[in-house]
């Protein structure tokens, strides 16, 4: 692996601001004609550069800490972080924090590239021009936007809530929504050099790549996430994401528990087909589809015997807590029943999840075989 050149900074070596030393008065949310989050993020920018006691490095008060303070959701602070990260005010890091960013030295940044909001900002500059819209023109919905240019709803949504903040767009109505994007003007450049970016996760494949190469082989295991992360400087979820697309690769197969992820091909090996055990094992997304699938049937149940139509059901953390699951797994199986018309969101302070229908509950989840590599060596010999 490449020597590190990035710098990883030591949370308990840094200086956290607390929400009582913030003395710049809070900013005004309602009635206001742009949404709360870019309210928000002016409001710190403006902060940032007046108060005298905040220093580059620094860490804001954490995103739930925030929210409090602002009678914000989280989502809408974290939304507020982005826009003053993108105006070079802030910089994050998973596992650390935000931080105050020095803007007179870029020399020790954090291992950060473009990240997709960028790149979509850039793509609907590009779909603003080839499609010959107009000054007073109305876009498309942001979901048909998204469906264009090939990034999710809500960073096309956060791109074009960027580009009315820079005077490219402006909206409609009071409060931005998925319909009602005017183009405000035409007169913008667009970076060619995000045609060549090349993203966080593709540079950590590499480097696992030549990691794999230099330092195992067939049949071994690899580090765990968390070594992996702290030698490669990013974030845990950028280490998943670089090691699924090796597993999509099929040079490596990830088994849940002890097992681990393991290699079962070398990256420079073009034409050695996989081992014939790793084919009795259910590929990872299906793995994980039962998992969510599982979870989410639970949910159903839970709803079934215990909520009536718009109650609102427990926060995420109270439910993994409850039932012992990680907070993302609760995440993505709310997700997939309000897909289903089971549940709604509600953003701010009197927000939450509510259900609006009861759920059947006699589905069926579906079920994999997992079995154990002693036995599969006895199949591979057979």
């Amino acid at each position: 692996m490449k020597e590190n050149k990035y710098i990883l900074p030591k949370k308990s070596s840094l200086h956290q601001i607390k929400t009582a030393d913030i003395t710049a008065e809070l900013p005004q949310l309602k009635n206001i004609t742009e949404s709360k989050a870019v309210a928000i993020a002016k409001w710190l920018m403006n902060w940032i550069d007046n108060d005298k006691n905040v220093k580059p490095n620094f860490l804001l008060p954490s995103k739930p800490e925030l929210a409090y303070l602002l009678g914000v959701s989280i989502g809408t602070i974290q939304n507020a972080l982005r826009y003053t990260e993108d105006f070079g005010y802030l910089e994050s890091k998973q596992c650390i924090g935000t931080l105050i960013k020095d803007r007179n030295n870029n020399e020790n940044s954090l291992r950060k590239l473009t990240s997709k909001r960028e790149i979509a900002i850039s793509a609907i500059k590009k779909y603003i021009i080839n499609n010959n819209f107009k000054t007073g023109q109305i876009l498309p919905s942001s979901r048909n936007i998204s469906a264009q240019i090939g990034y999710s709803a809500n960073t096309t949504r956060l791109a074009l809530e960027y580009l009315s903040t820079i005077n490219i767009l402006e909206h409609r109505f009071k409060n931005s929504n998925e319909n009602g994007w005017i183009i405000k003007s035409t007169d913008f450049s667009i970076d060619s050099s995000m045609d060549e970016n090349i993203s966080l996760v593709k540079k950590v494949e590499k480097d696992l790549k030549d990691y794999i190469t230099t330092n195992l082989k067939v049949g071994d295991k690899l580090p765990a996430h968390e070594a992996l992360s702290k030698q490669l400087s990013v974030s845990i979820k950028t280490i998943h994401d670089a090691l699924k697309i090796l597993i999509d690769e099929g040079i490596l197969l990830a088994r849940r528990g002890r097992y681990g992820t393991t290699v079962v091909k070398m990256p420079d090996d073009k034409n050695i087909p996989i081992k014939k055990e790793t084919s009795i094992f259910a590929p990872a997304v299906d793995t994980a589809f039962y998992y969510y699938e599982k979870t989410q049937n639970h949910i159903k149940k839970l709803i079934a015997e215990n909520y009536e139509i718009g109650s609102k059901l427990p926060s995420i953390i109270e439910l993994s807590k409850q039932l012992d699951l990680s907070p993302n797994t609760i995440r993505k199986a709310f997700h997939n029943l309000a897909k289903e018309g089971y549940l709604a969101f509600s953003r701010g302070r009197y927000g939450g999840t509510f259900v609006i229908d009861i759920p059947e509950t006699d589905e069926q989840a579906f079920k994999w075989l997992a079995v154990n590599p002693k036995y599969a060596e006895v199949y591979k010999n057979n």
